[in-house]
């Protein structure tokens, strides 16, 4: 027969053991399986290291219970990526909590598409592209590096640059999205962004970041904005305070998959390039899950190496969708070709 301490059994025993009167110490929680899927069952153990009496045992993951049948708890979280799986107990008269750090993974591997080139228009070889939007039917493009870094309002038939500010040479611009009339940008390491009014580019005022690291993308869904600093987190933030208030990470199958970069939204997906390589994924916005990747190998290739071109850094970046054309637009730093493309199932 298991012994019962009474609280202060416990309590003394515990500092008799080296004055450590935590009484999660004494538990751990057991997961069936190492690897986590969204969805997934798993069986789920509380590892009660002295046989203690407890009662009242729930599981909780993001303030979520995660109700406990045959020895199994369902993994139907809404968002993946890094998490805590959190036992509550009681123990005697006390409430103990355990946790366990672990990682959610999207339920299926990304599916893998292709492009087919629609119209090529010329681009600006020395703008290094950092973020692309179509707004009004205006093509709205941002430019990075210090001393060259604008914001533009560009004829994307023609390649014109109809109007166009400049950051002061201290800034490295990035991204950029519309909304409400508003053109929001990022800098890149400065921890600064700028809203504008999309009419004139005036601008309106400055905003700082608070928790993500840097500065890269920018997207929105109509009601907040989306933005990646080139972690595995993409960042939700207030498109009247500019506060970030919460996030989604990227994950695959198989593992938490940083580097989005430049994004665009379109019907709860966003469409994001992956920094230095040619491929863009498809993210979903609620749960961060990578359900596609677009392989654009091939579309350098076309683009003539101009003065500006740079081997390393010359890159593909820059996507936007145009809503009522139904093709996405993309580029790459001081690229001279704009490219109209479908995006494709691979069979």
């Amino acid at each position: 027969m298991v012994k019962l301490f009474s609280l202060t059994g416990v309590l003394l025993f515990f500092l008799a053991c080296g004055g450590n009167s935590d009484p999660s110490k004494l538990f751990s929680i057991q997961l069936e399986n190492k690897t986590l899927h969204q969805n997934e069952q798993v069986g789920v153990a509380l590892k009660n290291k002295k046989g203690l009496e407890i009662s009242n045992l729930h599981y909780y993951m993001d303030g979520q219970e995660l109700p406990v049948e045959n020895g199994k708890i369902t993994l139907n979280l809404p968002t993946l990526g890094n998490k805590k799986l959190i036992a509550k107990f009681d123990l005697d008269d006390q409430s103990v909590e355990v946790e366990e750090d672990l990682r959610l993974l999207a339920a299926s591997a990304p599916e893998v598409y292709t492009y087919e080139i629609i119209n090529t228009y010329p681009h600006d070889t020395k703008a290094y592209t950092q973020g692309l939007e179509f707004h009004d039917g205006m093509l709205y493009e941002s430019t990075g590096k210090k001393g060259a870094s604008t914001v533009r309002k560009v004829n994307f038939e023609t390649g014109e640059v109809l109007q166009k500010i400049d950051l002061d040479n201290s800034m490295f611009g990035e991204g950029i999205t519309l909304m409400n009339n508003k053109l929001y940008q990022l800098t890149w390491q400065s921890g600064m962004g700028f809203v504008y009014d999309a009419t004139n580019l005036e601008k309106i005022k400055s905003f700082t970041y608070g928790k993500s690291r840097e500065g890269w993308g920018l997207c929105n869904d109509g009601k907040k904005i989306f933005k990646s600093d080139g972690t595995e987190k993409i960042w939700f933030l207030d498109p009247e305070t500019l506060e970030e208030t919460g996030h989604v990470e990227t994950v695959t199958n198989k593992s938490i998959f940083n580097m989005a970069n430049e994004l665009e939204y379109v019907d709860g997906k966003i469409y994001a390039n992956v920094y230095q390589k040619e491929s863009m994924m498809i993210i979903d916005a609620t749960s961060g899950a990578i359900e596609g990747v677009i392989n654009f190998g091939g579309l350098k290739s076309q683009v003539k190496k101009g003065a500006e071109w740079d081997d390393t850094n010359s890159v593909l970046n820059g996507v936007a969708y145009h809503p009522e054309r139904e093709t996405f637009f993309v580029t790459g730093k001081n690229w001279d070709k704009l490219f109209e493309v479908h995006i494709l199932k691979k069979n």
